[in-house]
């Protein structure tokens, strides 16, 4: 029986990347407030006003089922968009800022490393919860 699980090691250079999708479509400048704090695992995804507002306009997509259903699941298919690329972008950035630094022949601590790799498995970890 063949296996069905993506290798995840295989063909690195054709993989997308949180940076592909972020630009996806046009990418809004990246927040300086969305960098990394030091407890990545608990760290929120984007910053908080950013999440208030997301928060306001899908109470705004719910109340508006009522009236309009279509509408409403539009919206939240928009909605949805628009935030997965908004998280797309903070990652991206925080590679592109290890990668910079790469780049310089600065050396990144392991201690860098190890809090963007807890972001990862946090964020993926909330992507499979659902």
């Amino acid at each position: 029986m063949a296996d069905t699980q993506p290798d995840i090691t295989a063909d690195r250079e054709h993989r997308m990347t949180t940076a592909d999708l972020a630009r996806a479509s046009d990418p809004a400048e990246v927040d300086e407030n969305s960098k990394r704090p030091q407890d990545a695992a608990a760290a929120p995804l984007l910053p908080e006003s950013e999440v208030t507002d997301l928060r306001n306009r899908w109470n705004e997509v719910q109340t508006g089922f009522v009236d309009e259903p279509r509408r409403a699941v539009e919206d939240a298919d928009a909605l949805v968009a628009a935030a997965m690329q908004r998280i797309a972008e903070v990652f991206a950035s925080e590679r592109s800022q290890l990668e910079g630094q790469w780049d310089r022949g600065d050396d990144v601590s392991t201690e860098d490393l190890r809090i963007a790799l807890q972001r990862y498995r946090s964020f993926f970890g909330r992507l499979l919860s659902i």
